[in-house]
């Protein structure tokens, strides 16, 4: 493959990367497809998928306990759930983990090419093995993003898991402690309880997900008490130390002293910005790139270069990514063409969305689902309307159901700029929020949208009622 021209060069294969060759073959363009590890990347075989697997099998359980006449056991099994986790993933699979990947990627037209790439030039990059692939119209980056430490005195004493390890592990710890409320911690910090680990989560604040309204944030608390997690709220750790024979010794803030077998550092991400070659460019090597709405690099002269997902640092998530993907695939290739693109608000050409309509599960149990804003606008006359989520519907789906639910209403316009559901079963509402979102369906139009019964989709009516119409 030594002096290779494509169209279209992408640099990373995770779904955003494959999003976007995709997209651009879609257009007529030859396209190639970088990886240096699985083609399929973090989310399929480290993160979305495995620790999605690893949740669902304690929701059933806990939904059925919650339904007086189901009779079940008391426990998972842990190997079964594992082995579950395990097949979604491709571990052990004959043929290569990410085989069935590296096929999807020739049946759309583009081709994969295994190794590490590095922007050389200008529309150029170059392979770990001295390979260089020449693009004719662009480069489009989605590395993805990093696990991020914090500087604490011996945590380089010990292995600590990342994400990657908290999704992956082959056996259950029997002591697990988890550093960080965000939605990675609480979400393993559940499934490993329900597996049977003791965890230990260790938070700053008074509850977990602090970036959401503070009832999504008790209900989850609440829910992995309830699970057995031992929560150490308004903490941190201020020292690490290696046990013998294994595992770690904690000194938390206040003075308290844990140890566990595994600790689980889920204190957010970075950009994976650090080995694409962006020093070439004269770009930063630390940060996000910065794309406009077309997904085009701003800082590089020629508009050759394009950046999706998490790398851009807009919304990292995976669906999020997706979406960037194909707007800078579909960008690329129109201008490829000639074509004269409109990059305006909600265009074909413009990831819109990422600034008003970002949609977000955490599939904790309860879970929490959200799109758009979760307080009122700083000198708005936005109204934030708060109701319980008591219907017809969450009364039959579970016995002493518990839920709540937010709209945050641009009363000017009278359309609706954010939605929060937490409680049992609310994933599955969301994507009518990002709808009411996206498009600015007028309050009084949502009104005839009817749900049926019995739902808990009727909590739409009681949140209008509560707004007043």
């Amino acid at each position: 493959m030594s002096g290779q021209t494509f169209d279209v060069v992408v640099i990373g294969a995770g779904p955003v990367g494959e999003v976007a060759a995709e997209r651009a073959a879609m257009g007529g363009f030859k396209v190639a497809l970088i990886e240096h590890e699985l083609f399929g990347g973090e989310c399929s075989y480290w993160a979305c998928v495995p620790s999605k697997a690893l949740l669902r099998p304690g929701n059933l359980l806990a939904a059925a306990k919650r339904m007086p006449g189901v009779v079940v056991g008391d426990a998972l099994d842990p190997a079964q759930v594992l082995a579950r986790r395990d097949s979604f993933t491709g571990r052990g699979d004959p043929q290569g983990q990410d085989h069935g990947q590296v096929d999807w990627a020739r049946g759309v037209g583009v081709e994969p090419i295994r190794g590490h790439g590095r922007i050389s030039g200008e529309r150029e990059v170059t392979l770990s093995d001295g390979q260089v692939l020449t693009a004719r119209h662009g480069v489009i980056v989605c590395t993805g993003s990093v696990p991020r430490n914090p500087p604490i005195p011996g945590l380089d004493t010990i292995k600590p898991w990342g994400s990657r390890e908290a999704s992956s592990s082959s056996a259950v710890p029997a002591r697990l402690g988890v550093l960080g409320g965000g939605v990675v911690g609480v979400e393993m910090a559940q499934a490993w309880a329900r597996l049977g680990a003791q965890v230990h989560l260790i938070i700053t604040g008074r509850r977990p997900l602090p970036r959401l309204p503070e009832f999504a944030g008790d209900l989850v608390l609440a829910g992995l008490r309830a699970d057995g997690v031992i929560a150490h709220t308004g903490s941190g750790i201020d020292e690490v130390s290696a046990v013998d024979g294994g595992g770690a010794s904690l000194k938390l803030t206040g003075g308290e002293d844990l140890v566990v077998d595994e600790l689980l550092v889920a204190t957010g991400r970075v950009p994976a910005t650090g080995n694409v070659g962006l020093d070439v460019l004269g770009l930063p090597t630390d940060g996000p790139l910065e794309v406009d709405e077309s997904g085009r690099v701003s800082a590089v002269d020629g508009g050759w270069l394009y950046a999706a997902g998490d790398v851009t640092g807009r919304a990292l998530l995976t669906h999020q990514g997706k979406y960037g993907a194909r707007v800078a695939g579909d960008s690329i290739a129109a201008r490829g063409r000639g074509e004269d693109i409109s990059t305006a608000p909600w265009s074909r050409y413009s990831a819109t969305a990422d600034h008003h309509a970002v949609p977000q599960v955490i599939f904790t149990d309860p879970e929490v689902a959200c799109v758009g804003l979760s307080e009122a606008r700083e000198g708005s006359a936005d109204r934030v309307v708060d109701i319980d989520i008591a219907v017809a519907g969450s009364a039959l789906s579970a016995d002493g159901y518990t839920g709540k639910a937010r709209m945050v209403v641009d009363t000017d316009r009278g359309v609706i700029l954010g939605v929060t559901f937490a409680g049992p079963d609310v994933a599955e509402m969301l994507h009518s929020a990002t709808i009411a979102v996206v498009g600015e369906v007028p309050l009084d139009r949502l009104w005839h949208a009817v749900p049926a019964f019995p739902t808990i989709s009727e909590v739409w009516l009681r949140l209008l009622e509560a707004y007043g119409l």
